[in-house]
């Protein structure tokens, strides 16, 4: 897509498409948002953030004290000739414990705020360098057709793409069945959606939203 840019302001400048892929103006998009310095280690960072939040952390085994039985001793202490053993659920006896065994757990862990942000910054700033960033007047559908939808790829020659307007039920029910699209509303724009997707559409209003939260002081 077309980008004008002028070094006098801190903005550049975005053909803004309908969804049949007529030009229908342009938009400024902040350079704080949109064309900042892109940093590998904090998009690492980020990625691995939300991804240790999204485990559930449900892995379980039994440990010693927890496998049934064993209680009695398996044979006299001595005069058999065999090593002493004191209980059958021993670690090392078939059907026994299992010794430092995962446990139920949350493997989320802390990131600043402002990390966060400055990541998802380095994300948008990525895709706008690339070139796969299409920003839409606006995104709707009269029904609810998947064929709507990949129709649309299919004009503007996408592979995949992570789509970004306001809540619509119709436009994420219609969008949903395609394994190659992800909907998001703009509260819900992420590092790792954006990166996992080659394309980022957004529209007008999801734009305003979006850099207002990430310049907010």
């Amino acid at each position: 897509m077309h980008r004008i840019r002028d070094n006098r302001d801190p903005v550049m400048k975005i053909d803004v498409y309908n969804p049949s892929r007529e030009k229908v103006g342009e938009m400024d998009l902040a350079d704080a948002v949109f064309g900042a310095e892109v940093r590998e280690h904090l998009l690492y960072a980020v990625v691995r953030y939300q991804r240790a939040a999204a485990r559930q952390g449900t892995h379980k085994v039994k440990e010693r004290a927890e496998v049934s039985g064993g209680g009695k001793k398996p044979w006299r202490q001595k005069g058999t000739g065999r090593a002493r053993q004191g209980s059958s659920r021993s670690p090392h006896w078939r059907g026994g414990g299992v010794v430092f065994g995962p446990r139920v757990r949350s493997h989320a862990f802390k990131l600043n705020k402002k990390v966060r942000q400055l990541a998802l910054v380095s994300a948008l700033s990525r895709r706008a360098q690339e070139n796969a960033l299409v920003v839409l007047d606006a995104f709707e559908v009269a029904e609810y057709k998947t064929r709507q939808v990949s129709d649309f790829m299919k004009r503007f020659e996408l592979s995949d793409m992570l789509l970004v307007a306001n809540r619509d039920d119709r436009l994420e029910r219609s969008a949903r069945n395609l394994p190659s699209v992800t909907t998001l509303p703009p509260e819900g724009l992420n590092v790792y959606d954006v990166l996992r997707r080659r394309n980022l559409v957004i529209t007008r209003a999801a734009i305003d939203a979006v850099t207002t939260r990430l310049t907010a002081a």
